[in-house]
């Protein structure tokens, strides 16, 4: 309903009856009743837009879900493991510096940068003992250096216009996506939501430590690795396709413990839903907020995202 709802906003004056006639004629054939232009706005333009939004926001939150449990901080979240940065520098290098252009476009050179950031996050805590708390502060060093070296390239090689387009990017974008970039994202989205699903009795395990998911017979080092990797990858593919949308992964995690409790056999389905429905409807604020214009989605997140994460941590520190 949400998806539907979205569909409609805008100055083209469509209504939700428009939007399932138009979904129905596409998927099961038959006449939509509509203009062409008032079919290729729904089905070429917001609703791959829509469907891009409600995955990215489900795979966001569970990354954060996965990882608050895996490293046991209330405050990790889908980007420290520098991940977001790492793919900021793969699409500044091929936007700016033409680097690997006639091979990848932008999406290609963020994946590819967000793999080598999380590369070196492992081999960094891998030197440094290995343990949760030596992933976190890699996660940390890396993203400092490959911020540093984003702003680097940006203020070298770009004039205004490259500047212009490459910041809002790195703030989160979900316009114009491609059917193939929502049907990727949607893919890898359902294959890390099944694995952090099968292994909700391992994250449960993992919330009191190391030493007592080892005594329930968890396999510590191979868990932690499978579920690490999940979540890079899934990270990965969103930031490469609609940039750095922050706070997701933080605050919806934690609304979805106090709905439902800490087993997350029940709380990662809840905040798969929560992320799908609050980054479409971030998407229906970034549209209409500065209309005709539409505001980067990373800015929404932030503003809404902000706030709860204050009173996230008073709560905390009240307990």
């Amino acid at each position: 309903m949400s998806i539907a709802f979205a569909i409609t906003i805008g100055p083209a004056g469509l209504g939700i009856g428009d939007v399932l006639r138009s979904a129905r004629a596409h998927v099961v054939g038959g006449s939509t009743g509509l203009t062409a232009l008032e079919d290729a706005i729904i089905w070429d333009s917001r609703l791959p837009q829509s469907l891009l939004a409600a995955t990215c926001g489900a795979g966001l939150a569970v990354c954060g879900a996965v990882l608050q449990a895996l490293l046991r901080n209330p405050l990790a979240d889908p980007f420290v493991l520098g991940i977001s940065s790492g793919a900021s520098v793969g699409a500044v290098a091929v936007v700016l510096l033409g680097v690997g252009s006639g091979v990848v476009g932008m999406a290609g050179g963020a994946f590819v940068g967000a793999g080598l950031a999380f590369s070196l996050v492992l081999l960094l805590s891998w030197l440094a003992g290995g343990t949760t708390d030596r992933v976190l502060l890699a996660g940390i060093a890396v993203t400092q250096l490959f911020s540093a070296l984003t702003s680097f390239i940006v203020y070298t090689a770009a004039d205004a216009e490259q500047t212009r387009g490459v910041l809002f990017w790195l703030l989160g974008s979900l316009s114009a996506p491609t059917w193939s970039q929502v049907q990727i994202c949607a893919a890898v989205a359902l294959m890390g939501v099944l694995v952090c699903l099968f292994s909700s009795g391992s994250l449960d395990a993992f919330t009191f430590g190391n030493d007592t998911a080892l005594s329930l017979g968890v396999n510590v080092a191979r868990a932690r690795i499978i579920l690490l990797t999940v979540t890079a990858l899934l990270t990965a593919v969103i930031v490469s396709v609609a940039g750095a949308i922050g706070f997701v992964g933080l605050v919806l995690p934690h609304a979805a413990r106090a709905l439902v409790g800490v087993r997350h056999r029940i709380m990662l389905p809840t905040v798969v839903i929560l992320g799908a429905l609050f980054l479409v409807w971030a998407d229906i604020a970034g549209r209409v907020l500065v209309s005709p214009q539409e505001l980067p989605i990373g800015v929404v997140t932030a503003i809404v995202g902000v706030p709860a994460f204050v009173i996230i941590l008073i709560r905390q520190g009240r307990r």
